[in-house]
């Protein structure tokens, strides 16, 4: 396939794993204006601008007809950051939910591994809904679970150097940090999890998707697109 099939595939498969899962907007501008806000104003200003940009957020996705979930998801996010930051009298209190949702993700990481249900097939499963069986299978688990394995060291890296920040107090690098290692890390641990849980489903000689639907017997053509 030449470079721009695969760029036109990969733009294809984030916006069917992506699409109606909230904009970026939403993450990235209630951090920023904690921020510049607390600067200026202290804490208990920054939560309410935090707070103040959400709510618009929500009303604007609400008036859209845009699924609650998504529209109210982001001010729960935010509302949580905020109210710890409010009760700690702390700015990097604003962060701290995000640290522990880290480390339970790495944990969750590990145990799902550990007991042959990997994480990232339950994220592929919910987006695509392939059968679920299809992914225990013994020649595409493995994959799964390797790219678990590498969601659970990005995930890991990214709260130990906020665990840092936090403990120095830095709020504007926390908040610069939590920005950067959101969504555009989050798309590009994407892009790899996609190539190379491809390639290694190529390695295993599974059978795709459809030739599980239909009880196709080995030798396998094998999943060609789609992770």
């Amino acid at each position: 396939m030449n470079p721009e099939n695969r760029l036109q595939e990969i733009k294809e498969e984030l916006q069917s794993v992506l699409t109606g899962r909230g904009n970026w907007l939403d993450a990235v501008l209630p951090p920023v204006i904690f921020i510049l806000v607390n600067a200026f104003a202290g804490v208990n200003l920054a939560v309410g601008g935090a707070l103040l940009v959400s709510a618009i957020f929500a009303v604007y996705r609400l008036a859209r007809r845009q699924p609650v979930r998504y529209a109210l998801g982001g001010v729960g996010v935010v509302l949580v950051a905020a109210g710890v930051a409010y009760l700690t009298g702390r700015a990097e209190g604003y962060f701290l939910p995000g640290i522990v949702t880290g480390i339970l993700t790495v944990i969750l990481c590990l145990v799902s591994v550990i007991i042959k249900r990997p994480l990232v097939a339950f994220t592929s499963y919910i987006a695509r809904r392939w059968p679920l069986e299809w992914y225990w299978h013994l020649k595409v688990r493995p994959a799964y679970s390797e790219v678990t394995l590498a969601w659970g060291v990005f995930f890991g890296l990214r709260t130990f150097l906020q665990f840092e920040l936090f403990q120095n107090q830095a709020v504007s690098s926390l908040g610069i940090f939590q920005i950067l290692s959101g969504w555009p890390a989050t798309i590009l641990l994407l892009i790899f999890s996609y190539f190379y849980g491809l390639w290694r489903l190529s390695n295993l000689k599974g059978p795709s998707v459809e030739e599980f639907k239909l009880g196709k017997e080995p030798p396998w053509e094998g999943q060609k697109r789609g992770f």
